[in-house]
């Protein structure tokens, strides 16, 4: 049997998905994940692309043994249930995907997520048939495990651009959730009219919705409206401390000042924050 490091984390985290609506934001190290427990979220998410920007890598870049060691670090950093970006599973065929859960169900997460993207341009998405038998796959191994793991599966179509993303997500997101997938996933998707088509498509399971510089309009309480159970930020909490960078890096090579964002975390409190861990 494979289990999270607490089990009662896994049926936290299921519970969570039951009624209401939850952010589910993503750390990218040891030291956000420690920041955004001591805030109050009631649970975590890596980021593939996250983590690889900073380790120098564009997002997918990441091997599967040095994702799997990030996956661990950050169950290990936090009291939280984390939930897995596990991209595509790290393989094609169903049975590689398998393989692959069980060792990202041994890092401890109470969650993950398995894509339908190829990240090849001549097939962006995985044929239907082969991308349902993977999440089925995937679901076999939890059910295996008897973790009782939440499985997310990912629909990739708008951030693939596909030529008629609606249609695509509301076809293969029922596939999905028939396939065992215990939550449904379109990151991209921004028009509310569009979220509500598939919160009513995919009804008897919670949706997750990606606020990362898509529909960053739209508000918790407005999402939730809608009928949204899960809200991630993706690589939006990433994206928005490298934008802090940037700047005060490029203040310096091209102003030679150093202001260094007069809004930025007192060393002291960062210091401290770290220190009680």
């Amino acid at each position: 049997m494979t289990s999270t490091k607490d089990a009662s984390l896994t049926v936290e985290f299921r519970s969570l998905h039951d009624s209401g609506c939850f952010v589910l934001p993503n750390p990218w190290d040891i030291g956000t994940a420690v920041y955004l427990e001591q805030l109050g979220f009631k649970a975590l998410a890596t980021t593939s692309a996250g983590f690889g920007f900073s380790r120098g890598k564009p997002d997918g870049g990441v091997p599967r043994d040095e994702m799997l060691q990030h996956i661990r670090e950050i169950v290990n950093a936090t009291t939280l249930p984390v939930n897995a970006d596990f991209h595509a599973g790290y393989g094609d065929d169903p049975e590689d995907v398998g393989s692959n859960v069980q060792l990202c169900l041994e890092t401890g997460v109470a969650g993950l997520s398995i894509e339908d993207s190829t990240g090849r341009s001549d097939r962006p998405l995985f044929e239907k048939k082969l991308a349902v038998e993977r999440i089925r796959a995937a679901r076999m191994t939890i059910d295996a495990s008897r973790s009782g793991v939440i499985l997310t599966g990912r629909c990739e179509a708008w951030l693939v651009g596909d030529s008629y993303p609606l249609r695509t997500a509301l076809d293969r997101l029922t596939a999905y959730a028939e396939a065992g997938a215990d939550c449904l996933y379109a990151p991209g998707v921004s028009d509310p009219d569009e979220i509500s088509q598939i919160v009513k498509t995919v009804a008897s399971k919670p949706l997750n919705i990606l606020v990362s510089g898509f529909n960053h309009q739209l508000t918790t309480s407005q999402l939730a409206d809608l009928g949204v159970r899960r809200i991630s930020v993706g690589s939006g909490l990433a994206l928005a401390a490298w934008g802090d960078f940037f700047r005060a890096a490029k203040e310096i090579q091209t102003n030679n000042t150093f202001s260094l964002r007069a809004d930025s975390v007192p060393f002291a409190e960062l210091n401290q924050l770290v220190r009680q861990q």
